[in-house]
């Protein structure tokens, strides 16, 4: 009985120390003596689902780093209960070795083989069979895997590190918008790994719905400090503002009261029949504890557009569009105009083809049928990796005073400011800012030329939830046209008139807002209708995509052949490339040579054409073959 009572009293005490996996106390950091972070305190505790929010720059990354060992903190510590381990995914992933993808996910399986001992076959059998389930719900296929690691951009690089701590079950994951570089299906994918998943979790995102369905606790950081609830992100929206009003209002009481007491001894003072009165007021007052409002960061982006010179009536009108790229067909017999102001919706699965309508629109395409720009119309274009082609090296006051012309150069200072770039801030290079403070700079471009064309592709990526709400504000108050190329439910939401759905190689027009055409399509989420329109080969994700992966298994020959045509289709990427490279150099020079008015000939235009031409053939033969591996 004695053994018994001690083996539970170990069982409580381990309990609780698995409980309390991590505990955050008085953590405080400085960058070039600015405090970011002050006097941090919080827990968490086993299976915990926390969303990390806070405006960009706030120090979500940064804390963040600290709870993953890669940063350390100037202040304060961080204690680890047990022998926990941590899965950690940063926004941007360096990292790229000679490995194919399915060696490098591999990798991670040595430490459970080991444990296992004699074990090892059978507890690997079922690893592979998990990986394979977790590689294809990232988006990957299983001609990928025997693809070299380099061979990926950026973002699947990404995907490839979140298989790899995803199979690894750590005990804590910390996850730095994973969101950011995935489709729709495998954000759905992942948001179901993510409830059943047992591991603890650290979530920074600016996905709203991405938050409220996994998460259960939401932590805003805010000038330094923290603000913990135990509720969703929408509800800690609503327990947010009611504490801060209760706050104001108990405040203002006390104020009122202090003032009447202050008062009161002034009056009072020097009257011997109310000396005692007078100091029992002293003396209230000297024992009164004082409260305070919640200080709140209210900086806010400040953005309106100029006002959109006049246009005719008609800015776009679409009749029998067709756009192919060798044998493959994007869409065919689109047929629609938009008229002056109005605000529309481009949505549907990735690669449909919406950005390639917006490149037919900017010219940037070649394609078959009638596509009329109307009379007077100025496009502004953000497109969706506007933010990565800004020169990291330079500061975020000369980024601007670069592009702008005229008397525009006077207010740079001004429209920094009102961007949150403001004082010292307008002095950062580009290449320490932030996501989302990359996208707000980006967009300042916008304003640089008056138009009447708004063409944004994915304009809200990486922005906070805040910067989207003023966006958004002042698209709706812009007097143009709009053309937006989103999945952000939210953000269309009251923003937009019209949707144009891309898929099966149709455009179709719905009337209506963004909630209009999801009651139409009688869905409930655009996520889903994507999901369906996927020629009805995938009802539920998860467990068709888990008979997939049985159903799809490959012998080894089948394995050789994959690796051969995988040798072949390098070489063409390879020789691509090349072409690009020295298509790009003579389009350069070309249009060096045409800025000089006595070499605008025929023949030199002619020959600039025909590189457009061949350049666009070529990126889209590049396209086509990256997407295919």
């Amino acid at each position: 009985m004695k053994f018994l009572v001690s083996t539970f009293a170990q069982k409580l005490k381990f309990s609780a120390e698995i409980l309390n996996m991590v505990s955050v106390e008085h953590l405080g950091i400085e960058y070039s003596s600015r405090p970011i972070l002050d006097d941090i305190t919080f827990l968490i505790n086993q299976r915990e689902r926390i969303a990390l929010v806070g405006k960009n720059g706030a120090g979500k990354t940064t804390l963040l780093r600290m709870l993953a060992g890669v940063e350390t903190p100037t202040s304060g510590r961080i204690n680890k209960m047990g022998d926990i381990t941590i899965g950690y995914l940063p926004q941007v992933m360096m990292h790229v070795d000679g490995k194919t993808l399915r060696e490098d996910v591999l990798s991670v399986i040595g430490n459970r083989v080991t444990d296992i001992g004699d074990g090892a076959k059978g507890e690997e059998a079922r690893f592979i069979a998990e990986m394979d389930r977790t590689i294809i719900g990232l988006g990957f296929q299983r001609k990928d895997f025997d693809r070299p690691c380099s061979e990926f951009s950026g973002g699947w690089r990404m995907r490839i590190e979140l298989a790899k701590i995803l199979l690894q079950h750590p005990d804590l994951l910390l996850l730095d918008e994973p969101t950011n570089h995935l489709d729709i299906e495998s954000i759905q994918w992942l948001e179901d790994f993510l409830k059943t998943n047992s591991s603890a979790l650290v979530l920074v995102s600016h996905d709203r719905a991405f938050l409220d369905n996994v998460t259960t606790r939401t932590i805003e950081i805010t000038l330094g400090r923290i603000y913990d609830y135990n509720v969703p992100y929408s509800q800690f929206k609503v327990l947010r503002q009611e504490r801060h009003e209760q706050q104001v209002r108990a405040y203002q009481n006390q104020q009122k009261m202090i003032q009447e007491t202050e008062e009161f001894i002034e009056r009072f003072r020097y009257k011997a029949t109310k000396a005692v009165q007078v100091q029992s007021r002293i003396k209230q007052l000297e024992k009164l504890e004082r409260l305070e409002v919640d200080i709140e960061d209210n900086s806010r982006l400040s953005l309106r557009f100029p006002p959109a010179p006049r246009s005719g009536d008609f800015p776009i009108i679409v009749e029998d569009l067709r756009k192919d790229f060798g044998e493959h067909m994007v869409f065919q017999n689109a047929n629609f105009t938009i008229r002056r102001g109005e605000k529309v919706a481009f949505v549907g699965k990735n690669g449909e083809g919406k950005t390639t309508l917006v490149r037919c629109i900017m010219g940037q395409l070649d394609y078959l049928g009638n596509l009329k720009i109307g009379h007077n119309v100025k496009i502004g274009y953000f497109a969706q990796n506007q933010a990565a082609l800004l020169d990291g090296e330079m500061t975020v006051f000369e980024t601007i005073d670069y592009v702008a012309v005229g008397d525009i150069r006077t207010k740079i200072r001004d429209i920094l400011g009102a961007f949150m770039f403001g004082g010292e801030a307008s002095e950062k290079k580009v290449k320490v800012l932030s996501g989302g403070e990359r996208s707000r700079l980006a967009m300042i471009r916008l304003l640089l030329e008056p138009c009447n064309l708004l063409i944004l592709d994915e304009p809200t990526n990486h922005l906070d939830m805040q910067s989207k709400d003023v966006l958004k504000a002042a698209l709706k108050e812009f007097n143009g046209t709009v053309i937006c190329v989103s999945h952000d439910r939210d953000f269309l939401d009251g923003l937009v008139d019209k949707v144009y759905e891309f898929g099966g190689g149709k455009v179709r027009e719905h009337l209506g807002g963004i909630y209009d055409f999801l009651r139409s399509k009688r869905i409930d989420s655009l996520q889903e209708l994507e999901r369906k329109s996927d020629n009805g080969k995938r009802e539920s994700g998860i467990g068709n995509r888990e008979i997939e992966v049985t159903s799809a298994k490959l012998d080894y020959a089948a394995q050789k052949a994959a690796a051969a045509a995988r040798r072949k289709k390098e070489k063409q990427i390879a020789d691509i490339e090349a072409a690009i490279a020295k298509l790009e150099q003579e389009q350069h020079d070309l249009e060096t040579l045409l800025s000089d008015v006595a070499n605008q000939t025929t023949e030199n235009f002619q020959r600039y054409e025909h590189i457009k031409r061949e350049m666009e053939q070529r990126l889209y033969e590049w396209e086509i073959l990256s997407e295919e591996d």
